[in-house]
């Protein structure tokens, strides 16, 4: 079975949409806690997502996502705006019951515009659930081979101008190559902890090794 595939979580069998069902778990775990009609805001998802998620359909919660692009929902239930979630300003503090943001943190800029969006996250609701890979699983997660996240960034730009890379298409052009893997940066533990200092933190495991990082408070 290719990466791809064990990748793709489009395919509801494969092992990355399996562990994503599993995170969620955990998600919803927490949710439950909270009084039906609890707002939520999904930082950098689709209404795809949550189309048909029980949470929605019953009512439990009312989800409002923030994207830099504007999707369209089937669901009249679902509210979604054009916002980037390093500043997040059209919305007061404490405005919603509950952030939850998954894969996204790694892939808004540097470490100050990660910690940005950490304090906007912080900001709008009194909890949290925000989930990053690990930096330090040995495949990076976007590009689909083992220790990308650590060659130096030129080499990078170099491999991604001559072939597709796992989800990342070929740029032919060097510097739009350096602008499509800059974009992306990986954290560790010890970064999402300084980003939300008293969170708990879980840890993703795959093969005895950290996948990726969920940091959740204020449950």
């Amino acid at each position: 079975m290719g990466l791809k595939r064990l990748a793709n979580f489009n395919d509801p069998t494969s092992l990355a949409s399996r562990m994503r069902r599993k995170r969620f778990a955990l998600f919803r775990g927490l949710i439950e806690r909270l009084p039906r009609g609890s707002s939520v805001l999904d930082v950098g998802g689709t209404p795809q997502f949550w189309e048909g998620e029980t949470l929605v359909t019953t009512g439990a919660i009312r989800v409002t996502i923030v994207n830099l692009e504007s999707y369209v929902s089937t669901s009249p239930t679902i509210k979604q705006l054009a916002c980037d979630a390093r500043d997040m300003h059209m919305f007061a503090d404490n405005v919603f019951d509950a952030v939850f943001s998954n894969s996204v943190i790694e892939h808004v800029g540097s470490f100050s515009d990660q910690q940005k969006m950490a304090e906007e996250v912080r900001r709008v609701a009194p909890r949290y659930f925000v989930q990053t890979p690990n930096r330090y699983f040995p495949l990076e997660p976007h590009f689909l081979l083992p220790l990308f996240q650590f060659y130096p960034r030129r080499l990078q730009a170099e491999l991604l101008r001559r072939r597709d890379l796992g989800w990342m298409h070929r740029q032919p052009d060097y510097l739009d190559a350096l602008r499509e893997v800059s974009q992306i940066r990986l954290l560790n533990s010890s970064e999402m902890r300084l980003l939300f200092p008293g969170a708990s933190l879980y840890r993703e495991r795959l093969g005895g090794l950290t996948k990726s990082l969920v940091v959740y408070r204020g449950w």
